[in-house]
């Protein structure tokens, strides 16, 4: 079925205001996403924009950019809203949320996510990583996906920040990377916050309370996000020794 990528992204970012603008390897790191993203060959890329400054960075490059209000929830409320206006013909059932503080994401892990809804069972396709690091098998910030199956596919049962599942064997870190089924999509923007969802204070929850299928894919590793000065100068280094 045809996929259409959309790229929310904003300036009001708390711990690192205006990131979608900062330079990286000489070129906004909103640019650098849209970049992966077309690489990956899925279909057509467009940003969903809180301001007329991420339009104006991204239209420079050539790319394809809609102004959005600026004070969405979430990600997925901003990019509802550039897909009804980007495509009222419904022409596209695969929509990719990837978020616009991944500038070097690999364009193959993008594939793989989108491969998830060959399945007609699922709803939302999503990715995760197995935990190598000690120091992330306790950290409230790497939300971990508590899945069942083998391989490299497994089907979500629950997502949290606590360490889990108990017990021997392996952890599973997941990656807020996400491909919708659009009815999916429209169903979930216009349910109320769930109540594990405001507990664990992860928005994914509210789909799986709703009873949405999200399966996972697992990857070797998990792209960089953006999220403070630190991890800036992480991406910097890394386009600047290896341009992707």
């Amino acid at each position: 079925m045809p996929s259409l990528v959309l790229i929310p992204a904003r300036l009001g970012s708390t711990r690192l205001p205006g990131k979608p603008l900062a330079d990286i390897a000489g070129a906004p790191m909103i640019v650098h996403v849209l970049r992966r993203a077309l690489e990956s060959g899925v279909g057509p890329v467009a940003v969903a924009a809180d301001s007329p400054e991420i339009v104006a960075a991204v239209e420079r490059e050539g790319g394809t950019a809609i102004l959005t209000r600026h004070d969405h929830a979430s990600g997925s409320d901003r990019i509802y809203e550039a897909l009804e206006k980007i495509d009222p013909d419904r022409l596209y059932d695969r929509i990719v949320n990837v978020q616009g503080d991944l500038p070097t994401v690999d364009p193959s892990i993008i594939r793989q996510a989108v491969e998830l809804l060959d399945d007609p069972e699922v709803d939302l396709g999503t990715l995760g990583a197995v935990i190598r690091r000690p120091s992330e098998i306790t950290d409230p910030n790497v939300v971990k996906l508590v899945g069942t199956g083998e391989g490299l596919r497994r089907r979500a049962l629950y997502f949290t920040r606590a360490t889990a599942p108990w017990g021997e064997g392996e952890l599973i870190h997941h990656i807020g990377l996400y491909v919708w089924r659009r009815a999916a999509l429209a169903r979930f923007v216009r349910l109320p916050p769930s109540t594990l969802e405001k507990r664990e204070r992860l928005e994914q929850l509210r789909a799986l309370e709703a009873g949405m299928r999200i399966d996972a894919a697992l990857v070797d590793d998990v792209p960089l996000g953006v999220d403070t000065e630190h991890d800036l100068e992480r991406a910097r280094d890394i386009l600047k020794a290896r341009p992707l």
